[in-house]
């Protein structure tokens, strides 16, 4: 099973753009969003939503108010500031909660649980493209990781029962713990940049990180045109890493046209930067 993952090393380039309108051009396809911090690429590809399912990550304590002395151990000891009084006894604010677990072991009278926290939720859907797998995960939730390869892991085992054989990956902006998760065990990877001095910046940091996996990358610099030296500087410099020079798409108010009407650019009849992506797609799959 081929896997397409495509990133970015920084927000706002263009990536889901581009994995929209990939998944629209794959016919079939297992299509999964792994930007669970800040997903959207539902919005473009309007998934129906067959089976939703929590996302479980670290823990939260919880004062049992009938078991609650009010002797205030836990207050003294939270270093979060975490815990309040409430009345006669002390509560827990889950969104200050580090779920370090201190409070609990130090509690004279065991009044605290410990349970598992509900960081987010995952989802199985189908849209017009194929089935989806997405996540979103709660404010402040953390693991971010952990449920990214849960989606990955469940976008695999949907392929192989369906009989498919490419699954493309929406993955999240940067170098960090999500974009680890997205990249370990891809086929390849496609960066999507923009021609400034911080996208070349960023690109470099997400070649070497693709590079430590030895996953082989392609890059593709999106709306080149508002700056083609940098664009040229850019496909250079990405060359001497060892990235391919896949494309690029140029700027294009059709793309807005087509996430306001909620599809990908290819799904708009002459849109210029569709052609782009069209051929984009040809030379990476």
């Amino acid at each position: 099973m081929k896997e397409l993952v495509i990133i970015s090393g920084k927000g706002g380039t263009g990536k889901t753009s581009v994995t929209a309108a990939f998944a629209a051009l794959a016919g079939e396809a297992v299509i999964v969003d792994c930007d669970v911090d800040a997903a959207d690429l539902h919005l473009l590809l309007q998934p129906r939503t067959l089976r939703r399912e929590e996302f479980r990550s670290g823990h939260e304590a919880v004062i049992r108010r009938r078991d609650c002395t009010g002797c205030g151990v836990c207050f003294e000891i939270c270093r979060f500031e975490a815990i309040r009084r409430d009345g006669d006894v002390y509560c827990v604010e889950p969104a200050a909660c580090e779920g370090c677990g201190v409070c609990v072991r130090a509690c004279p009278a065991q009044a605290i649980d410990f349970p598992e926290r509900i960081s987010g939720e995952w989802y199985v859907s189908e849209t017009r493209c194929g089935p989806m797998v997405h996540a979103r995960l709660n404010p402040g939730g953390e693991n971010s990781g952990k449920l990214v390869a849960r989606v990955r892991e469940e976008a695999r085992r949907i392929g192989g029962e369906r009989g498919l054989d490419r699954v493309i990956v929406d993955g999240p902006p940067g170098i960090g713990c999500p974009v680890i998760a997205s990249l370990t065990g891809a086929t390849q990877v496609l960066v999507v940049t923009e021609p400034t001095l911080s996208g070349l910046h960023d690109l470099e940091r997400v070649l070497g990180l693709a590079r430590h996996f030895r996953i082989p990358a392609a890059i593709c610099v999106n709306k080149w045109d508002i700056n083609p030296a940098q664009a040229l500087a850019i496909e250079c410099r990405a060359a001497e890493l060892g990235a391919r020079l896949a494309g690029r798409i140029r700027y294009d108010r059709s793309i807005t046209d087509a996430q306001v009407a909620g599809c990908s650019v290819v799904e708009l009849p002459g849109a210029q930067a569709g052609e782009e992506i069209r051929k984009l797609w040809n030379v990476v799959c």
